[in-house]
């Protein structure tokens, strides 16, 4: 009797953090959503800081918006805190090495995600949340760039950065994100856009990410941090090419059906 009512309890524990975990998602593609907005606006002429930091600072640029910002923090959060729950328990549907990358995916992303946590929590209050995502790059690869074959360190960060953006790409071009999920759970149409919010949402990523990559590889080959930049840097990058208002609108288009996919993965996950 005792170990039934324990098993409910641990069942109903459980519960409660797949609930906040999956309301920590939803917070996740608010953000997405706005960083999409702000690179439309880089991508028309604006200067605004398109990256996460420059995201929950607009959140928070208004009276209503500071109730959100503090909504969207602690939501942040907690899907961290998922994430490191699924790392340590989840992906039960999938076995072997690809559970084990899947749970490492998860570890890494709960690291990123309760970062992005605490950045909000500093915006909301006035704390700043320290510089954008180009400056904390370039930060980071200065610092390489003093140890012994620091080059060869900053090429191979990019190395890295770069698998990143295959391994995004991968996942939305044969849509294995739809492993995770249960599109059964989700209402009417919406079970048909996920499959294509998903693609778009992680082939967007995978351009971005190309873009960090290629100008990390830059700042090591010559030894210059300012080379380096984060989301933002990659973003304004694009929109300095050729037909960059297209292509950046693209890509922000893409970034806001990852928003989206968020809602709808936050919905169907599996458990």
């Amino acid at each position: 009797m005792h170990r039934t009512e324990a098993d409910a309890q641990r069942g109903e524990k459980s519960n409660t953090a797949q609930l906040l975990g999956r309301v920590g998602m939803a917070c996740y593609g608010v953000v997405h959503l706005v960083i999409a907005w702000l690179a439309v606006q880089v991508a028309f002429g604006d200067s605004e800081q398109a990256d996460q930091k420059g995201a929950l600072q607009q959140i928070g640029s208004t009276a209503f918006g500071q109730v959100l910002l503090w909504i969207v923090a602690v939501g942040l959060v907690l899907f961290g805190l998922w994430q490191f729950l699924m790392a340590a328990t989840g992906y039960e549907w999938v076995s072997g090495g690809k559970r084990t990358r899947k749970r490492i995916g998860a570890a890494a992303r709960g690291v990123v995600v309760i970062l992005l946590g605490f950045t909000a929590f500093r915006i909301a209050t006035g704390s700043g949340g320290g510089g954008s995502s180009s400056q904390k790059q370039q930060e980071f690869t200065a610092e390489l760039l003093k140890l012994p074959f620091g080059r060869a360190l900053v090429v191979i960060a990019a190395a890295g950065v770069l698998g990143v953006a295959i391994a995004a790409g991968v996942k939305g071009a044969k849509k294995k994100f739809l492993e995770d999920l249960d599109t059964s759970e989700l209402p009417g149409k919406s079970k048909r856009w996920i499959g294509w919010l998903g693609t778009t949402g992680y082939l967007a990523k995978a351009v971005v990410f190309t873009v960090v990559a290629i100008l990390l590889a830059i700042a090591g080959f010559q030894a210059d941090p300012n080379k380096a930049g984060g989301l933002d840097a990659a973003l304004k990058t694009l929109a300095a090419q050729p037909f960059g208002t297209v292509l950046l609108t693209v890509v922000a288009l893409g970034l806001a059906a990852f928003g989206a996919y968020c809602f709808g993965a936050a919905w169907a996950h599996k458990r």
